[in-house]
C-alpha cells in the first residue's frame, strides 16, 4: 500500500478512514465533553475532527440549543435545529458537519464501551432506527438538559472526586441521558420482547456476513428460526421484511464503496457478495434506478 492511500493499481480501495476515539487532552478516558462550535472548528480543533468525510468508531451525540447543525450522513442529510439531538452511531459515514454562525450547543463523545450492559443494550435497539434526529417534547428536553448540564459540570470537575468515583458518575449520568434518547428514537417499544431479541440477532448476523450471502434462508438457518419468524421480527422492530433488511445494508456499502474509493465495478460487486458483475448491476438498478457507474458519475458532479 502506498503512503497516499492507494493501491499498486492506483485505487483508493477502503473508502473513509475509521476514526479511532481518543480521550480530551488532560482528560480522563471514556467521555468527551465540547462546544458544539468545537466540533465543527477547523481540524485540529479539541476534540479533533479529521477531514471529512470519516468513519467515527465512537458515538457522536449533539444537543442543538440554537441556531442549527447539518450534516450529511451515510448519503442522508439531517438538519438539527433548537431542541433537536443529533446521534451519529459507530461505523457511519460522515460526510460533512457543519452549524451556523448562531449554532450552540453541547457534543459528547463515547466509544460504546464506557457504558454499562443496559445501556449499552438501549443503544443496540436505537442504532438502526431510520432517523439520526430525534425531537423530545418540551418537558422531556427539559429533563435532558438539566441532565446535560449537570454532567457536563461534572466533566469539568476534576478534583472533586477520586478518579474512579468521577468516571463512575460520568457513565451513570451519561447513561441515563442515553437511555432516555433510545426509548424517544420508538416510544412504542416498552421493554425488549423475544421479537426485539431475534431481530437484534438477525442485525448482527446480517453486519457479519452480508458481503458473503444475501439470501434470507442462510441467515434463517444459522439463526434456527424460519424465514417467516424472522421476518416478522424484522418487520415489527424496522417496519420492512427480513430481504429487504438485507438488501438495504448491501446497497448501504455499494454506494459507500463507489462514491468514497475508486474501485472498479465488478471488484465492488465481489466485495459485497456478488459473483457476476451483471448481477451487481440488476441489483443496484432494481433498487436505485441507475447502473453503478451512473450512480457514481453522478454523485461525484
Amino acid at each position: 500500500m502506498k503512503k497516499n492511500g492507494h493501491d499498486a493499481t492506483g485505487h483508493r480501495p477502503y473508502g473513509p478512514p475509521a476514526v479511532p476515539y481518543r480521550p480530551a487532552p488532560g482528560m480522563p478516558p471514556g467521555l468527551n465533553v465540547a462546544a458544539l462550535r468545537d466540533l465543527t472548528a477547523a481540524p485540529g480543533a479539541s476534540p479533533p475532527l479529521p477531514a471529512l468525510p470519516a468513519r467515527p468508531a465512537f458515538h457522536l451525540l449533539v444537543a442543538v440549543r440554537s441556531g442549527a447543525l447539518s450534516c450529511s450522513l451515510d448519503f442522508t442529510a439531517h438538519t438539527a435545529e433548537p431542541g433537536d439531538w443529533l446521534w451519529i452511531h459507530p461505523g457511519q459515514v460522515l460526510d460533512s458537519l457543519r452549524t451556523t454562525s448562531d449554532g450552540d450547543g453541547t457534543a459528547l463523545i463515547f466509544p460504546t464501551g464506557f457504558l454499562g450492559e443496559v445501556a449499552h443494550r438501549a443503544i443496540r435497539e436505537a442504532e438502526h432506527a431510520p432517523s439520526r434526529l430525534i425531537r423530545p417534547d418540551a418537558p422531556r428536553q427539559e429533563t435532558l438538559l438539566r441532565l446535560l448540564d449537570v454532567l457536563a459540570a461534572e466533566h469539568r470537575d476534576l478534583v472533586g472526586l477520586p478518579l474512579e468515583s468521577h468516571l463512575e458518575t460520568l457513565r451513570s449520568l451519561l447513561s441515563v441521558i442515553v437511555m432516555r434518547l433510545a426509548h424517544l428514537v420508538d416510544p412504542h417499544r416498552q421493554g425488549r420482547s423475544g421479537s426485539d431479541e431475534l431481530f437484534d440477532r438477525f442485525r448482527r448476523a446480517v453486519e457479519e456476513d452480508f458481503t458473503r450471502t444475501h439470501r434470507l434462508e442462510s441467515y434463517a438457518a444459522r439463526l434456527g428460526y424460519s424465514p417467516r419468524t424472522i421476518t416478522r421480527a424484522t418487520r415489527q422492530a424496522r417496519g420492512c421484511g427480513a430481504k429487504q433488511y438485507i438488501d438495504d445494508r448491501v446497497l448501504l456499502e455499494a454506494k459507500r464503496l463507489l462514491i468514497y474509493t475508486s474501485l472498479p465495478q465488478n471488484t465492488i460487486g465481489k466485495r459485497i457478495g456478488f459473483t457476476h458483475p451483471t448481477a451487481f448491476s440488476a441489483f443496484f438498478r432494481h433498487r436505485t434506478g441507475m447502473t453503478p457507474s451512473e450512480f457514481r458519475t453522478l454523485t461525484r458532479a
